[in-house]
């Protein structure tokens, strides 16, 4: 299982580039542009947080943030992405979701980073950081 996570990020990645350049080349209405380049804007910068959040500490309670990081940047920007290329409107009501669980992502994260050690233990972390 714990493979999976750098893959949907690097999936995630690959997502925001082709979609970034299909925009940058490829759009002409500038609301379509619009909402790709945002979404491109949330997904790659938390892209490389996941993978810096697995360089930092490999816990369970990392990977449960990140993990909710990933998911939720994938579904927010894929909602713009879909919206981009003609999905009906009422698909944007999916955006939040992909953006609360970002930020219950981060929270996660918070927690995670005041945690005593005791508690990475008990989850069954790989090592202590």
């Amino acid at each position: 299982m714990a493979r999976y996570l750098p893959v949907l990020a690097a999936f995630n990645a690959l997502v925001a580039i082709t979609f970034g350049t299909f925009a940058a080349h490829g759009i002409k209405d500038p609301q379509a542009r619009d909402w790709i380049m945002t979404g491109v804007l949330f997904q790659l910068p938390h892209v490389a947080a996941v993978f810096a959040l697995l360089g930092w500490r490999d816990t369970p309670m990392v990977r449960g943030g990140a993990w909710l990081i990933a998911v939720g940047s994938l579904i927010f920007a894929g909602v713009l992405d879909a919206l981009a290329l003609g999905a009906p409107r009422g698909v944007a009501a999916l955006a939040p979701i992909g953006g609360t669980a970002m930020m219950a992502g981060w929270a996660w994260l918070v927690i995670a980073g005041i945690a005593s050690p005791a508690m990475d233990k008990m989850l069954g972390s790989k090592r202590d950081a």
